[in-house]
């Protein structure tokens, strides 16, 4: 495989959360994607960002998008969801243009559901014989 940016988002996620979690006023879901956000930060200045997401914060008023900025030397940055013009999903090629605030909160549902249903599949996997077959 050629090595490109668009590759280059895919690699596999180091350090991401895996479990839902609360700090402070905010709610924080885990949240797996490689993405490209057309972005307009607090002076109005736009820019293209190509994100590693990890986590998806909603909080009082206010959604981020927590990932690593691969265009800034790999480093974790918070985008504010209500300043994502677009965003693109480098995996599918799906553009998102309108309630992206809602494309990312549904995404992050699905996700946690597969993570739970993984996780109960797991566990039953592990469970005792005699757990798993009722005797007869």
């Amino acid at each position: 495989m050629v090595n490109t940016l668009a590759t280059s988002l895919l690699r596999p996620a180091r350090n991401a959360p895996v479990e839902e979690r609360i700090e402070g006023n905010w709610h924080v879901y885990p949240f797996d994607g490689a993405l490209e956000l057309d972005y307009v930060d607090q002076a109005g200045n736009a820019s293209r960002r190509w994100v590693l997401a990890r986590e998806l914060k909603v909080g009082p008023g206010k959604m981020l998008l927590g990932g690593i900025d691969i265009l800034s030397e790999d480093s974790y940055r918070g985008f504010r969801v209500d300043r994502i013009q677009r965003l693109e999903d480098a995996e599918t090629g799906l553009v998102v243009e309108h309630n992206i605030l809602d494309w990312l909160m549904r995404r992050a549902e699905r996700q946690a559901k597969a993570r739970r249903k993984a996780a109960a599949q797991g566990a039953s996997l592990h469970a005792p014989a005699t757990d798993r077959f009722p005797s007869g």
